[in-house]
Parts: C-alpha cells; sequence; structure tokens
C-alpha cells in the first residue's frame, strides 16, 4: 500500500463523527453534516447512554483503522475525551492516519460532581494530541466552565476557539448546520490536503514497502 501524499494519491479525507452521551439526535449540527455534505461518516460507540471509556476508545480505534485514507474527526462533548484518550493510548505518528481533529464543547469530568455516567473518563488526558486540533468552548456552557476548556486545549496542543454564548453547542442551541463549526472543519481539511502536498514534494511516489527497504538498506550500510 502506498502512503496518503504520493503523487498517484487521489484519496479525500474523511471525516468521522464522535457524539457524546445519548448520542446525537436529528437536530443536532453532527447528524445534519451527515445528511448534507458527503464526506462525514458517524463513529458508532454503542451503550450511548451507559458510556465505558475503553469500550468506546476501542470502537474509536477501530473505525479509524477501518478508514482508506486520511481521517479528520469531528467530535462533540464527551466524544472529544473518548478521542484524548485515544490519542494518548496510540501511537500514530504526528498527523497520520488521523490528521486533524475538530473538538467541540468537551466537558470537565474531573469536578467532584460529574455525573457517574462520564465520571469513567477522568481524569482528562493532558498529553498533547498526535494531530493538529481546534477546541472550541463555549461562555454557558453547563458541563465546563470557559477557562477549564481553554486549560484543556492548551494541554492537548489545540488551537481555541471561543464560540460565544451557545450552550453546549448542541441541538439545543439552535445552530442547525453550524456553518461557522462547518468552516472550522474546512480549515482541517485543507490542512490534510497541505500535508499530502508538502509530501509529494518531500519524497518520489515510489511504494512504502519500496521506501522502507531502502530505509533498512541505508541502516545496514551506514
Amino acid at each position: 500500500m502506498e502512503r496518503f501524499g504520493h503523487s498517484g494519491d487521489a484519496r479525500q479525507p474523511v471525516v468521522l463523527t464522535i457524539p457524546g452521551l445519548n448520542n446525537s439526535g436529528p437536530g443536532h449540527w453532527q447528524t445534519l453534516w451527515e445528511e448534507t455534505r458527503g464526506d462525514c461518516e458517524r463513529v458508532d460507540l454503542g451503550s450511548w447512554a451507559s458510556p465505558n471509556r475503553n469500550s468506546w476508545v476501542t470502537r474509536l480505534d477501530a473505525a479509524i483503522r477501518a478508514a482508506d485514507g486520511p481521517i479528520v474527526l469531528a467530535a462533540h462533548s464527551l466524544g472529544c475525551l473518548a478521542v484524548a484518550w485515544w490519542g494518548a493510548l496510540q501511537s500514530q505518528a504526528y498527523g497520520w492516519p488521523v490528521t486533524g481533529a475538530l473538538l467541540v464543547a468537551p466537558p470537565d469530568c474531573d469536578r467532584m460532581e460529574t455525573p457517574e455516567t462520564i465520571g469513567g473518563f477522568g481524569p482528562t488526558p493532558r498529553a498533547q494530541l498526535p494531530f493538529p486540533s481546534i477546541v472550541v468552548a463555549s461562555r454557558n456552557d453547563p458541563y465546563i466552565f470557559f477557562e477549564r476548556a481553554h486549560s484543556i486545549g492548551k494541554n492537548w496542543g489545540s488551537s481555541f476557539v471561543d464560540a460565544g454564548y451557545c450552550g453546549h453547542i448542541n441541538a439545543e442551541s439552535g445552530l442547525g448546520e453550524w456553518r461557522f463549526g462547518q468552516a472550522l472543519l474546512e480549515k482541517l481539511i485543507d490542512n490534510a490536503h497541505e500535508q499530502a502536498s508538502a509530501m509529494r514534494q518531500l519524497r518520489p511516489a515510489i511504494p512504502l514497502a519500496h521506501q522502507e527497504r531502502r530505509w533498512a538498506a541505508l541502516q545496514v550500510n551506514g
């Protein structure tokens, strides 16, 4: 198999949407993106009403491994914690196969009053994510203080975006297809294309197996 970015690679980034607790319903921006964009696929994490961290991370890992080509993650709420745990537990090279992540309204799983249903996702990972990411937070999110969201984003190495007063940035926020969020997503998709372009300029279009043989030979001869 040839790596993303070789001269003949026409694969487009796939967007994996990752809902939070109780899944995302008909009016949620994730659902609307899946219905209208054509590049979005939902990850079925299972046990939506009683999430388990290890199970969710395992299912997310399976979805990432099954995708063909570059991946951009679009997570909401507890789905952001699943992404953060996946990034902390996996050892992907920076920017591949996940080339970026939009992390919207992560909840604070570390507070004493955190509901038991999501408390198992704490403590919140502090490791920097192995891909470019954008954390989007609302100033009146009932599940996290704005300053705490900013601190989490800093730990993850994410760009931080102030969404204003949008509640939990969900269906109840009345965002519809959430054009602002789609613009942020497009930035991550554009970055994936720029990454591919840079890779094409840095190395010739040769199969991965050939590259690995050459690298092994150089190590032996060196």
